[in-house]
């Protein structure tokens, strides 16, 4: 006897196409090109998650260099002159405290180039 699976096979239908909703042409129209495109963009997905913390990190490591800088030192000297005075704050606090608090961040600088003079 035939089993067309009915209602089963019309949910996980629906569900695929409505994760391909938004792709061109027969990438949300027909089955096996949806699977196909859902497969790639689930890769692409797992993969950009952790691309886009490496985006955040440099785009960090760029205001503190231009903050840096500013002041009169520059990012190896600024991360090196932290780590000998004992400042454990890390990139994403730093960048954050240039753009919104500068004259914490030129404390913090100070403390920094006194740590590498002594």
């Amino acid at each position: 006897m035939r089993v067309s699976k009915g209602s089963a096979r019309r949910r996980a239908k629906k569900r695929l196409f409505k994760e391909a909703r938004g792709n061109y042409g027969g990438r949300s129209k027909l089955l096996r090109t949806v699977k196909e495109t859902i497969i790639r963009s689930r890769a692409y997905a797992y993969r950009d998650r952790r691309v886009r913390k490496r985006e955040f990190r440099a785009l960090w490591i760029t205001r503190i260099t231009a903050a840096c800088r500013a002041r009169g030192t520059n990012y190896s000297q600024f991360i090196n002159g932290l780590s000998k005075a004992g400042i454990t704050l890390n990139r994403k606090s730093l960048s954050e405290l240039a753009i919104s608090q500068p004259q914490v961040f030129d404390e913090i600088v100070k403390a920094a180039q006194a740590a590498l003079a002594a």
